[in-house]
C-alpha cells in the first residue's frame, strides 16, 4: 500500500511543508521582497543596510505554518497547484506577507518581553545593543537596540503591507477586498492582544486563579491564535474565491487548533528543549510571562498565595526573575508537573485539537487539501519548537 505524500509530510514536518514546492515558493517570495527593500534602503542610506541583513536573518529561520494554512486552505478550496495560476501565485505571495507580519510582530514583542534570543540567535534589540556597545558610540547600547528594532519592526510591517498589496492586485476586485479586510482585521486583533498581554502583566495577579487563566486565554487567542492559524485559513479560502461563508467555517476550525498551538507554545516555553526550541530553557518564567499553565499550576496547588514558604512561593519567585539559574527553572518545571498542571494544559490541548479536527471534517474540502490540512493541524499540535 502506498503513503499519500500528505501523510507522509506528518511523519516528517518539513517534508509536509515542502509538499507542492510551497516552501521554495515563499522563500523566493520573501527574499524577493528583501531584495527590492534592501535597494530602496540602501539608496536612502548606506548606514541603515544592516537592518535589512538583520530582517533576513530572522526571516529565514521561521517555519512556514501560517503560509502553510493559508496555501493548502486554498487548495482545499479548490484552488489550483499550477504555477503559473494568478491565484495561485497570489497565495504564495499572501502567505509570503504573513511570514513579514510575523517578523514584525515578533521584532516588537521580543523588546516588550525584554527576550535575550530568536530562533537561536540574538533577538534584534539584543544584537543591536551588542553592536553599538562594541563601537564604542554614545548614548546607552540598550536604548539604541530597543530603538533600532522597534523601527526595523515598522519597516517589516510597511514589507507586509508592500507584499499584500502587490499579491491581491492581479485578483478579483471582490476577491482582493475580501483578502484585504481580512489581513488588516488580523492586524488588529494582534495588536490589541499584543496590549492586553501587557496589561495583564500590570493587573493583580494570583488573588483568583481561575480568572488568571481565563484572561490568560484571552490574550492567546486575540494575539496568536487568528494570526496563527484561523486568519491563514480564511484568507485561503477567499483567495480561492469560495466566498465568507466557507471563509468563517474553516476559521470556525482554525480558532481552537490556533489555541492549542498556542498553549503548545507556552509549555514548550517551560519545558522545551533550547537546542530544538532556539530559546534558553525556562525564558517564559524569567520573563514572567502569565500564562495558562502558571495560572493553572496556582489553581491546583493547596497555598495559591505562597504565604507558608510552599510550592506556589517556589513558582511566584521566579516568574520575572531574569537571574533564574537552570536549576531554579528544573525546580519550577517539577512544581508545575507534581500540582497536575502539565497534564491538565496537555488534556486542554488535546480537546482543543480534537474540536478543530470535528469542524475540519464538516467543512466542505477537497483533497489533497484536507488531508494536508489534518497533518498541518497534527504538526501545528505536536511539535517540540
Amino acid at each position: 500500500m502506498s503513503v499519500s505524500p500528505a501523510r507522509t509530510g506528518a511523519l516528517n514536518p518539513a517534508a509536509l511543508l515542502d509538499t507542492e514546492n510551497l516552501r521554495a515558493d515563499v522563500d523566493a517570495a520573501v527574499t524577493a521582497h528583501l531584495g527590492r527593500l534592501a535597494a530602496e534602503v540602501s539608496a536612502i542610506s548606506p548606514s541603515a543596510e544592516a537592518i535589512v541583513e538583520e530582517a533576513a536573518g530572522l526571516l529565514m529561520g521561521g517555519k512556514r505554518l501560517r503560509a502553510a494554512f493559508c496555501y493548502w486552505s486554498f487548495r482545499a478550496h479548490g484552488g489550483s497547484a499550477d504555477p503559473a495560476d494568478l491565484a495561485r501565485v497570489a497565495t504564495v505571495r499572501v502567505g509570503a506577507a504573513l511570514e513579514l507580519f510575523q517578523a514584525a510582530a515578533l521584532l516588537h514583542d521580543d523588546v516588550m518581553d525584554n527576550s535575550d534570543t530568536r530562533r537561536g540567535r540574538p533577538t534584534t534589540h539584543r544584537a543591536f545593543a551588542a553592536r553599538h556597545a562594541s563601537a564604542g558610540w554614545s548614548g546607552e547600547p540598550v536604548r539604541f537596540g530597543d530603538a533600532t528594532a522597534i523601527l526595523l519592526g515598522d519597516l517589516v510591517l510597511l514589507a507586509a503591507q508592500r507584499e499584500l498589496s502587490a499579491a491581491l492586485a492581479p485578483l478579483p476586485a471582490d476577491v482582493a477586498e475580501a483578502a484585504r479586510a481580512r489581513f488588516d482585521t488580523m492586524q488588529s486583533e494582534v495588536v490589541v492582544g499584543q496590549y492586553l498581554d501587557v496589561l495583564v502583566q500590570a493587573e493583580p495577579w494570583g488573588d483568583d486563579p481561575a480568572s488568571d487563566e481565563e484572561r490568560a486565554r484571552k490574550v492567546l487567542r486575540a494575539k496568536s491564535a487568528s494570526y496563527s492559524v484561523a486568519a491563514p485559513l480564511a484568507l485561503g479560502a477567499l483567495l480561492a474565491g469560495r466566498g465568507a461563508q466557507a471563509a468563517a467555517e474553516i476559521e470556525a476550525a482554525g480558532l481552537p487548533l490556533g489555541e492549542a498551538f498556542q498553549l503548545r507554545d507556552d509549555v514548550l516555553g517551560v519545558f522545551g528543549d533550547p537546542a530544538v526550541t532556539g530559546k534558553p530553557a525556562g525564558d517564559d518564567l524569567r520573563e514572567g510571562k502569565r500564562t495558562v499553565i502558571v495560572a493553572r499550576t496556582l489553581a491546583l496547588l493547596p497555598d495559591p498565595d505562597g504565604s507558608d514558604g510552599s510550592d506556589a512561593a517556589t513558582l511566584t519567585a521566579a516568574l520575572g526573575d531574569p537571574d533564574l539559574a537552570e536549576g531554579d527553572v528544573t525546580r519550577v518545571r517539577e512544581v508545575i508537573v507534581s500540582s497536575g498542571a502539565l497534564d491538565a494544559v496537555e488534556h486542554l490541548i488535546d480537546d482543543l485539537a480534537v474540536r478543530a479536527h470535528a469542524l475540519l471534517g464538516l467543512a466542505d474540502l477537497s483533497e489533497p487539501g484536507r488531508s494536508v490540512l489534518t497533518d498541518l493541524a497534527h504538526a501545528a499540535v505536536d511539535r517540540a519548537a
